[in-house]
C-alpha cells in the first residue's frame, strides 16, 4: 500500500552496435530489505505468471531457464535492490544489446534477490508486483518512430 515504481529506459547508440539501459526506482516499501527485479517478457496480468519468463538476450532453449550461461546479468536484464532505511532504492541494468521488438514488456519485483548458482540461477522467489513498460520497439532509431 503506498508503494510506487518507475522504470526508465535509455537506448543509444555506439560504433558497431546499440546499447539498453533500464533504471528502476522504488519507494513505499519495507526499508532495509533486498528484492529482485527484472525484465519479464509478457505485460503484467491477473495473475503472477501472466508476466512471463525473464527477457533474455539470446534465449535458453531449455524452459524455465535456469543454467547460469543464459540466466545470468549479462543476459537477461536484473535490477536487484536493497531498499533502505526510507523503504527507497534504485537499481540500474546496462547491456550492449536491444530488446527484440516486442519481447520485453514488464518489469517484475521479486521477493528476494536473484540466485546465481547452477540450477537455481535467475530465481528470486514470488513475484510481488509487475509495472508494464512500453518499451522502446529495437527498429525505432534512437526514439525517433523511424
Amino acid at each position: 500500500m503506498g508503494a510506487r515504481i518507475s522504470v526508465v529506459e535509455h537506448v543509444g547508440g555506439r560504433v558497431g552496435g546499440a546499447t539498453t539501459s533500464v533504471r528502476l526506482q522504488v519507494s513505499g516499501l519495507p526499508p532495509n530489505r533486498m528484492y529482485g527485479a527484472h525484465v519479464h517478457t509478457k505485460p503484467c496480468g491477473r495473475t503472477p505468471d501472466a508476466s512471463g519468463p525473464h527477457y533474455q538476450n539470446v534465449k535458453d532453449p531449455k524452459k524455465p531457464s535456469t543454467d547460469p550461461a543464459y540466466a545470468n546479468s549479462e543476459n537477461e536484464v536484473w535490477l536487484d535492490f536493497t531498499t533502505d532505511a526510507r523503504g527507497r532504492a534504485t537499481a540500474e541494468s546496462r547491456h550492449d544489446w536491444r530488446f527484440r521488438p516486442g519481447a520485453a514488456r514488464s518489469v517484475v519485483i521479486h521477493e528476494h534477490g536473484t540466485a546465481t548458482k547452477h540450477g537455481k540461477a535467475g530465481m528470486a522467489g514470488a513475484r510481488l508486483a509487475c509495472l508494464t513498460v512500453p518499451f522502446v520497439n529495437t527498429t525505432d532509431v534512437a526514439g525517433t518512430g523511424k
